[in-house]
């Protein structure tokens, strides 16, 4: 018996089949609608003062034909039924043959909601304001040689609707929040910035028990620290790359590689890899979807398919790609339910969620005192990584010496240089403090929220940058 679905957006399911009828007129294999309605609202407070608000809206459609392994797509940022069928009819146009694939019942699948943020509108300004002010004071109290401060609050809410050619027929709602604290120091002759952030896939009620006093303070400490920290001198050592953004190096060294939109081109290090070893026997890492309100989470992709946790490495043997609808046609690959893109204008393709590395045994201070000598990398920052060939540079915004087994003094300037996969290879320790930083991924698709996240872990031996000794 065939379930009536609800309209959405003004398109109910006799217009949907008509538009996707048009678009496979021509001989077209698959077709796609993607809809959306956003708002974007952010609020920024510079020391004492709110120095910038904005909101804009975004809305529009994307269509796409795929047609053997080649795909053309438009954008319109209207979409009347009007539209929608001339944007169809133009597309199919692309490909000369005849109709050989009807489309199919549409289905909504039941999804279980990994995301549903509560108090989204409401009263929020002043309760926005109150938590700027407190992070900055947090951080201007901290010490005097705190020069600058910027607190900002970005807040996605996306609304979601796509239908397709193979019974696909799903919406989605996400709300993306984030307070950021940026910190400069300054002692006289040198300046230091500093960088701290926190958020979630939820409205207002993530805050609640959050202490942005304590927030603001935590980033104006580290960075005072290293504007007063020795360069570090750099060197061939053991590495201990802390919890939380130290994921990044999973995440840009690792993980890049086994997204489809790399690997279906054979431009990844990763190329044929599953099945095989890629990392030492005690690591495990996840992209996961799921995580409850989590920032990088979502119920569906951009293509409407449920989102799911994708075990990427399991005692150190590679189990899967992060594949989207096109690419798993190319590699014949199961869909992953990680297409995704920034809007409407930009064509959706493989990408990340939550991803990090699985707990461990050891605890943070067993990995200290079994390190005589190295790096321990607290914060990790921005670096750039080749996913052909996994090597990368990376900057380590906040860094401590390891002596003797005891974290000894800041050093400052420090670089990781090396390779996704002797990187893997190479973790002899992982900790059992799991915990995640949040971030902007950009990628071919745009910019989208992702998490990166681990345990604290040891690496036995990396290749450390630094001004202060050798590089």
């Amino acid at each position: 018996m065939s379930v009536k679905h609800k309209e959405v957006f003004g398109i109910n399911e006799s217009l949907a089949k008509e538009i996707l009828d048009v678009a496979l007129s021509t001989g077209g294999d698959f077709a796609e609608v993607f809809i959306e309605n956003t708002r974007n609202d952010s609020i920024e407070m510079r020391l004492d003062k709110i120095s910038k608000v904005n909101i804009s809206k975004v809305t529009g459609a994307a269509l796409r034909i795929i047609k053997g392994n080649t795909e053309v797509n438009c954008s319109l940022t209207a979409y009347s039924k009007e539209e929608l069928l001339v944007a169809a009819k133009t597309l199919a146009d692309s490909f000369s043959g005849t109709k050989h694939k009807e489309v199919e019942p549409f289905v909504e699948k039941n999804v279980e909601l990994v995301v549903h943020p509560l108090r989204v509108r409401g009263n929020n300004l002043n309760e926005e304001i109150d938590l700027l002010s407190k992070a900055n004071k947090g951080a201007k109290d901290y010490s005097d040689e705190v020069v600058q401060v910027v607190s900002t609050i970005a807040k996605k809410e996306q609304e979601i609707f796509v239908f397709a050619s193979d019974s696909t027929w799903q919406t989605d709602y996400r709300c993306n929040n984030r307070i950021a604290t940026q910190v400069v120091g300054n002692d006289g002759t040198s300046m230091q910035p500093g960088f701290g952030s926190f958020g979630r896939n939820q409205g207002m009620e993530m805050y609640d028990g959050f202490d942005a006093y304590a927030f603001g303070k935590n980033v104006a400490k580290d960075t005072i620290e290293m504007l007063h920290a020795d360069e570090m001198q750099g060197g061939e050592m053991p590495v201990v790359i802390h919890n939380g953004f130290g994921g990044v190096i999973l995440h840009e060294a690792c993980v890049h590689g086994l997204e489809a939109t790399s690997v279906a081109k054979g431009m990844s290090v990763f190329c044929g890899k599953i099945g095989t070893k890629v990392a030492s026997d005690i690591v495990n890492a996840v992209d996961d979807g799921t995580n409850l309100n989590a920032w990088g989470s979502i119920n569906v992709d951009d293509e409407g398919t449920p989102s799911k946790c994708n075990v990427l490495i399991e005692n150190g043997i590679l189990k899967t790609y992060l594949v989207d609808k096109r690419n798993s046609r190319k590699m014949n690959h199961p869909i992953t339910g990680s297409s995704r893109r920034e809007s409407y204008k930009y064509q959706t393709t493989s990408r990340m969620t939550n991803t990090y590395f699985l707990n461990g045994k050891s605890t943070f201070e067993e990995i200290i005192q079994n390190t005589k000598y190295g790096l321990f990398a607290k914060e990790m920052g921005g670096g750039s990584v080749n996913p052909a060939t996994g090597e990368f540079n990376f900057a380590v915004n906040v860094a401590y010496m390891i002596e003797d087994g005891k974290i000894t003094k800041p050093v400052k300037g420090a670089t990781l240089v090396g390779s996704g996969k002797d990187v893997l290879l190479r973790i002899d320790m992982i900790g059992n403090n799991l915990s995640c930083g949040y971030g902007m991924c950009g990628s071919e698709s745009g910019s989208i929220p992702t998490i990166v996240g681990q345990p604290t872990i040891r690496v036995s031996h990396m290749t450390v940058g630094g001004k202060g000794g050798n590089n």
